[in-house]
Parts: structure tokens; C-alpha cells; sequence
């Protein structure tokens, strides 16, 4: 085996380690928003009609900030690995919700759950943007 890809094996570890964390960090956030949203309605200055779209916006929260969190102790490629968290946080999701819920349907919303979690942790990419390749001129242009 060659050091070149020695070197890429480690870097691949570590990359999905991040986002494996960042996941962690985005169903962390997603379940407090959604226990303060809890709060706030059975106190009743938020009306049930809400639910579906504050489980969608939770979500986008939660993925933003763990996108946010694994972009910047990643620092390259941020849209995908910012995509990858949000993909992780659906998978968790889904996950304690067939544990918890045996007859849960994923049909019940959860095509929305999944754009939500998606575009939460590609808007962190977007919005964070990593550190990236630097261009240099190269002499002679």
C-alpha cells in the first residue's frame, strides 16, 4: 500500500467522523427546538395547526447547525459534507422513530422531513463555505 493512499483511507475516516458527529450535534439541536416548541404550545401561545411546519423548520435548524459545526472541523468540500450531515440526521430520525413508534408510516411526512433535514445542512454548506483551495496565479499568465 502506498503512502499517498494511506493518507486518503485516514482523511476519508476522518471526514465521516465529522459528519457522523456533526449528525449527532443536528439531532441534538432538532429534538431542543422541538421540546421548546412543545413548550410553547402546550402553554398555548402557539396553535396545533403548526406542528408539521415547526417539525420542518426544526429540522432545518438542527442540520444547519450541525452542517455548520462539521464544515468548520472539516474545512473542505461543505456542500456535500454539509448535504451528508443532514442525510444523517434524517437516518437518525427515521431510526428513533421506528424504534419508538412501530407503526409509524414514513409516507406521514416524511418526504418533507427529509428536504427539510437536506436543505438545512446544504444551506450550511452554502452559507458557511469552508475553507476551500486557494487559487495561485501560476507565473506566466
Amino acid at each position: 500500500m502506498r503512502k499517498g493512499e494511506e493518507e486518503q483511507g485516514v482523511r476519508i475516516l476522518r471526514v465521516t467522523g465529522v459528519i457522523l458527529a456533526g449528525g449527532g450535534i443536528a439531532l441534538g439541536v432538532c429534538l431542543l427546538v422541538l421540546l421548546l416548541t412543545a413548550f410553547f404550545i402546550t402553554s398555548g401561545q402557539i396553535s396545533q395547526q403548526l406542528i408539521p411546519h415547526l417539525t420542518a423548520a426544526a429540522c432545518v435548524i438542527g442540520s444547519f447547525v450541525g452542517g455548520s459545526v462539521s464544515i468548520s472541523r472539516c474545512g473542505q468540500r461543505a456542500l456535500p459534507v454539509g448535504a451528508a450531515v443532514g442525510g444523517v440526521l434524517f437516518l437518525l430520525l427515521m431510526t428513533v422513530g421506528v424504534l419508538l413508534f412501530p407503526d409509524m408510516n414514513v409516507e406521514n411526512g416524511g418526504g418533507i422531513i427529509f428536504g427539510s433535514c437536506l436543505s438545512g445542512g446544504a444551506l450550511a454548506g452554502l452559507l458557511t463555505g469552508g475553507k476551500g483551495r486557494k487559487r495561485t496565479k501560476k507565473a506566466g499568465r
